[in-house]
């Protein structure tokens, strides 16, 4: 009998192995096409990530935070601008619309109506239409006022077009802080201190103007000065962020992306209204803002009236500014090397102390100096809480 031949024992061996085991001469090639591949875009992948995974900012990078940085601080320094206007105003707008304190202090009334409705819609709006929407009316709410109020309208229609300005400063306001502190470069009181000494650079340079126009038969053309800004300050808002959502503005400039939220915008505002700490930040927020505005606004009817100043009054409230200005900038370090919690109350017993000379000695010069210092103290007290 003829011996029974065995196969190949390659061939055994193949039928025996699993089909995705076989050898296959295109399968190896596309193996190690793709193992090519992944080793040729490995030194691409460190070189744009550093350890960690965080991205590393290029030049270009850079560059484009910085524009981000300068449209925040302009948008900033329009706030300021805003503000700083009404102090040497109110004497001449009593005169113009023969109206008394209670009745001219109704424009601070609705405007702070204004701010609060921005203040509470701002969140919803962002969700909604992203970042750089949201700050675009935001100046385009200020301008419509600024025309409302460099036309000289009556006194009522006066009134009402400060709710615009209270509404878009609120929103030039939270965006900018809202923005600058989301990012993790640097340190955060040094951002928020160089932010808001541009704050207090615009309301130190708006009384200088209007101070000019109180006395002129066209008072009421200072508020196309500030309608020029303003239209600077909308155009370079939609040139930097051209109504992107604030994730897409980030990643533009390498910054790692927030943690996802997955709730909605009423969810959150809930989260944040059960939290005691903020409803304590609010209060200090309110009366120091209340505080600062009252101080930069009322201080030149003040000085006219109690200490007998003349028409070139209006400049004490660009003293007053300047000082807060400065006080942002200059007081960093002490800030920083005492505590932001401990140095706080400091500078609240030098502003005490200095409005008590302002008070009580009845001085023009020394209330003057004693104004400018007391903007000095009360400066860092806002981006340090």
């Amino acid at each position: 009998m003829a011996p029974r031949l065995n196969p190949p024992v390659e061939e055994a061996f193949d039928e025996k192995m699993p089909t995705s085991n076989r050898a296959s001469p295109t399968l190896d090639s596309e193996d190690k096409e793709s193992r090519e591949l992944e080793a040729s875009q490995l030194p691409v992948l460190e070189s744009q990530t550093a350890r960690g995974g965080v991205p590393i900012q290029t030049p270009a990078m850079k560059r484009k935070a910085l524009w981000q940085f300068a449209t925040l601080c302009l948008s900033i320094y329009v706030s300021g601008w805003n503000d700083g206007t009404l102090g040497p105003l109110l004497p001449r707008l009593q005169t113009v619309y023969n109206v008394g304190y209670a009745v001219i202090s109704l424009i601070f009334v609705v405007s702070c109506l204004g701010s609060i409705v921005g203040s509470c819609t701002y969140l919803y709006l962002t969700d909604r239409l992203g970042f750089g929407t949201t700050v675009v009316i935001a100046s385009v709410s200020v301008m419509i006022a600024y025309c409302l109020e460099a036309g000289a309208v009556p006194f009522p229609v006066f009134v009402v077009s400060y709710f615009f300005n209270g509404f878009g400063t609120a929103y030039l306001n939270a965006g900018s802080n809202a923005f600058l502190a989301s990012l993790s470069v640097g340190k955060a009181s040094t951002r928020m201190g160089i932010l808001h000494a541009l704050y207090g650079l615009g309301a130190m340079c708006s009384p200088l103007v209007s101070t000019q126009f109180a006395h002129i038969p066209r008072w009421s053309f200072v508020y196309l000065t500030h309608l020029g800004i303003s239209c600077l300050n909308g155009l370079l808002q939609i040139a930097v962020f051209r109504f992107r959502t604030q994730e897409e503005c980030f990643q533009e400039i390498g910054q790692p992306p927030p943690p996802e939220d997955s709730e909605g915008w009423l969810e959150r505002y809930k989260k944040i209204f059960k939290l005691r700490c903020v409803h304590l930040m609010a209060l200090f927020a309110f009366t120091y803002v209340g505080h600062e505005v009252t101080v930069g606004s009322w201080i030149v009817t003040y000085i006219i009236n109690e200490r007998s100043g003349g028409t070139n009054s209006g400049y004490i409230s660009s003293g007053f500014f300047g000082g807060l200005m400065l006080g942002r900038v200059a007081l960093l370090w002490f800030s920083k090397q005492v505590g932001e919690r401990r140095v706080v109350f400091i500078y609240i017993i030098a502003v005490v102390s200095l409005e008590l000379v302002v008070w009580l000695v009845p001085n023009l010069y020394a209330g003057a100096i004693s104004v400018c210092f007391v903007g000095f103290f009360l400066g860092p007290i806002y981006p340090s809480s």
